[in-house]
């Protein structure tokens, strides 16, 4: 069994309550679409907390980061009332793309594997 130390845990709960902060309370128009919280990174001082988010659609990306770094402020309230923390973190927002390139890589190998394969003449 992995063992978790405490900025772990509280990296995970951040990332639960951004989530559902996101999802229930922001109802900004340009939030929408197919996106994820892939991973929130608190830091040991609890001062700061990066939070890489992986949008789908590649024309939302720029409106959505645009809403969610406006929305900083408020996620971070509601995050001090959510989480019981001495220190709120400061919320930095970062795109990620990991998903859609493994999505890539993923389609080069099947047209690869497709092109390689040989023909039943």
């Amino acid at each position: 069994m992995p063992s978790f130390d405490r900025i772990d845990r509280i990296s995970q709960e951040v990332h639960k309550a951004i989530d559902s902060i996101i999802r229930d309370e922001l109802n900004d128009p340009r939030i929408g679409g197919t996106w994820s919280i892939v991973r929130c990174e608190v830091t040991r001082d609890l001062r700061y907390c990066k939070v890489r988010v992986s949008i789908l659609e590649e024309d939302l990306r720029k409106d959505m980061m645009k809403a969610l770094q406006k929305a900083a402020g408020f996620v971070r309230r509601e995050l001090g009332r959510r989480v019981d923390l001495r220190y709120v973190p400061e919320i930095i927002f970062e795109l990620d793309t990991n998903i859609e390139y493994a999505a890539h890589i993923n389609q080069l190998l099947k047209e690869n594997q497709s092109h390689g394969e040989p023909s039943d003449d």
